[in-house]
């Protein structure tokens, strides 16, 4: 990405992190370029890029792409697929915009 960045992340609190890691990352797989461990994961969208890191407490997510615009669609679309997926733990992802770097 060149020029300007915009960013947002959430930790969403889960007893089983990398179980909804591994489990975004082959869904996504099977549409876009993707990368994972069972502690890391990368999601390349058109559009953005989502990076996932098993913590402790949960899941930490950082979305970033280059306009706001983007970065509503990215969070939207990895929310939206983390939530179904994790549907029984009632996962809820709070996002946190650290707004545009240059």
């Amino acid at each position: 990405m060149t020029g300007s960045s915009f960013t947002t992340q959430a930790l969403v609190a889960t007893d089983r992190p990398s179980r909804y890691l591994v489990q975004l990352c082959k869904h996504f797989g099977h549409k876009i370029q993707t990368v994972w461990t069972e502690h890391e994961g990368e999601l390349y969208f058109d559009f953005g890029t989502a990076l996932l890191r098993t913590r402790p407490e949960g899941l930490h997510i950082t979305c970033t792409t280059s306009d706001a615009e983007a970065l509503d669609r990215l969070a939207d679309v990895v929310e939206r697929h983390l939530v179904r997926f994790g549907a029984k733990d009632e996962l809820v992802v709070a996002w946190t915009s650290t707004g545009q770097a240059a």
